[in-house]
């Protein structure tokens, strides 16, 4: 405990304080990526609101990724820019993260409200997670990709959705339970800071650990990376002309510029 006081609240406990300043940060990092994604970077519109989403989640964390991956350096550089494998992959972890992670934080508030046992939280947040993941992000923000039907789109991305969702949760799920089983169990409670504190560890726990499978999925051609709207547009063109991104080069398959997720 500190003597430390914000108006009424106070004396404020260490973890209050570190994590307020976390809060701050992460409001000008996600406004930060919210005027350059929106106003100035040609990636696609998916990908905008999945970055805008993974740094409200990560703090400075997700603004540093995507300034290192994904933001135009020049004027008409982002094809190439987010041509490296690594970076493919980190947006396909990333466009994962914004759809299961939204799907388990809003599932892990309200069972928190309503006072659920943990056991039973986990099995309502996977739900959650893999259905706005797979229903929303996937099939339908992907549907005009794959040719405008929702149906083949959900067909085509069940499976690497079920992949990169199970990994996903294999790094959230022990994560929120040691923060939220540990000494403070205000991490248990949606209306106190460490309960979102946790949720913010838990979710750069769930990209580290979904990160590789995500790459090997780019690689394998099971799920697109990051692509630029100049060479995409908003979608519509076959899975065939998506599949024409990947080349064999050097004997290791090579993404091709303009590859988008």
């Amino acid at each position: 405990m500190t003597d430390i006081r914000f108006g009424p609240l106070g004396p404020l406990p260490w973890i209050d304080l570190i994590l307020i300043v976390w809060v701050s940060l992460t409001v000008l990092s996600a406004a930060y990526v919210a005027w350059d994604a929106f106003r100035n970077n040609p990636e696609l519109t998916v990908m905008k609101w999945g970055w805008l989403l993974v740094t409200l989640y990560t703090g400075p964390v997700g603004m540093a990724l995507y300034v290192m991956s994904c933001k135009e350096p020049l004027k008409g550089a982002h094809e190439t820019f987010v041509q490296p494998l690594w970076k493919q992959g980190l947006g396909s972890v990333i466009h994962c993260a914004a759809g299961d992670a939204t799907g388990i934080i809003v599932a892990a508030a309200v069972t928190g409200l309503i006072g659920l046992p943990m056991g039973v939280d986990l099995v309502i947040e996977y739900v959650a997670g893999f259905s706005f993941g797979l229903f929303i992000f996937q099939a339908l923000f992907m549907k005009d990709m794959m040719g405008g039907s929702y149906r083949a789109a959900l067909r085509r991305t069940v499976l690497p959705e079920w992949l990169s969702m199970n990994f996903m949760m294999a790094g959230m799920f022990p994560a929120m339970v040691v923060l939220m089983m540990g000494r403070d169990m205000r991490a248990m409670v949606p209306t106190e800071l460490t309960f979102w504190g946790a949720m913010s560890a838990a979710v750069m726990v769930g990209l580290i650990v979904s990160y590789p499978v995500n790459v090997w999925m780019v690689q394998k051609g099971l799920k697109h990376g990051m692509g630029t709207q100049r060479a995409l547009g908003h979608g519509g063109h076959s899975m065939a002309a998506e599949a024409a991104r990947w080349k064999p080069a050097d004997g290791a398959r090579t993404a091709v510029a303009g590859a988008g997720r």
